[in-house]
């Protein structure tokens, strides 16, 4: 699918710094947009420094702004003139102390304060919002109570809580928050990215995310005695940051869209390495026991019910609407794990 994006009004990304947003910010400038750049603190050079660079070598321009995502009001400098604005800033984290302080606020309130400036500001026309597959399930066994067995754009989640699953209950909440504001306006529109987990290499030199970390134990040794089949969808970040730009600029684009590539499982994920890796690295090459990973829950931080849902159940989800609305097409599953792999080796990630 070929579109135009619109170059004569700037583009804001909240969250630019970020991993998804990375990409983002590069294929705007690489199409000569203007992007806002909205940062915790634009004077950290190092943080920032990867999005100057690519500036420098694009036709594009980049602008940065400070920003605070439970501050009222602080995106409106940073909003001002912009027609599309990208939320991608939100929290993404497994493991936190106090859930509702490190998740639910800052997903909840930030997406709040995001779009009632976009209420306030006259230019914008579509706000495009990084949710999550997490706003649509909690565990891989809710795939087999949905419709025809699969996931799609008309499910939600019920059955993440603050106690259980929080960072899928603050998508969620945030999601559901994001429509309750669109619908009571007619001004701007709405449209809703929902990807699986992120894989594939960064735009910078230090990530940080949960898809990093699941590789960091593939080639420390962690999985050394065997990897779970733990049941997911997975989406290159390349080709994720290629669906918001159209989710942004597709005249016809609306409401959710699920962005998955693949239905697989973390086995299956750090399998694919091993052709070019595993004669260097402590690669897993079998599954890990279900009943030993239920045993071990406890100790290694997991709740037994996520075990008993995800481990050796099938993630299945229908990814049609987004291939067929936004013109998507997807990287092979070896493609992406090599090249994200190949970076982290290339950083030392597992230098001793």
């Amino acid at each position: 699918m070929t579109f135009d994006i619109d170059t004569t009004a700037p583009v804001l990304v909240t969250g630019a710094t970020g991993y998804v947003a990375g990409w983002l910010v590069q294929a705007l400038l690489d199409a000569g947009a203007t992007v806002h750049a909205a940062v915790r603190d634009p004077d950290d050079a190092a943080k920032v420094k990867h999005l100057v660079d690519m500036a420098a070598d694009a036709p594009g321009d980049i602008r940065f702004f400070r920003a605070d995502l439970l501050a009222p009001g602080s995106y409106g400098a940073a909003m001002e003139g912009c027609g599309v604005v990208f939320h991608t800033a939100s929290p993404f984290s497994t493991s936190v102390k106090d859930p509702q302080t490190e998740l639910i606020d800052p997903a909840v309130n930030g997406t709040r304060n995001v779009l009632e400036q976009a209420n306030q500001t006259g230019s914008v026309t579509r706000v495009v919002l990084t949710s999550s597959c997490a706003a649509i399930y909690t565990d891989a066994k809710d795939c087999a109570a949905a419709p025809g067995g699969r996931l799609s754009e008309e499910v939600w989640n019920t059955t993440a809580s603050l106690d259980y699953q929080p960072y899928s209950y603050s998508k969620t909440l945030a999601e559901r928050a994001a429509w309750e504001i669109a619908r009571a306006q007619d001004r701007w529109r709405l449209v809703v990215v929902n990807p699986s987990l992120v894989m594939g290499p960064a735009m910078h030199d230090k990530p940080t995310s949960e898809s990093v970390n699941i590789l960091r134990q593939a080639g420390d040794g962690t999985f050394r005695i065997g990897a779970p089949r733990l049941g997911i969808g997975m989406v290159d970040v390349r080709d994720l940051a290629q669906a918001h730009v159209a989710a942004g600029f597709v005249e016809g684009a609306e409401g959710r869209h699920i962005i998955s590539a693949h239905d697989t499982d973390i086995l299956e994920l750090v399998l694919q390495l091993r052709e070019r890796f595993g004669a260097e690295y402590p690669l897993p090459k079998r599954a890990l026991p279900k009943a030993m990973m239920w045993l071990m829950a406890p100790f290694v931080g997991l709740d037994r019910r996520f075990v008993a849902a995800n481990v050796n159940v099938a993630f299945r989800s229908d990814n049609s609407k987004a291939v067929r609305a936004l013109g998507l097409s997807y990287r092979p599953m070896r493609e992406t794990m090599e090249d994200m792999f190949a970076q982290m080796v290339a950083a030392g990630a597992f230098d001793r």
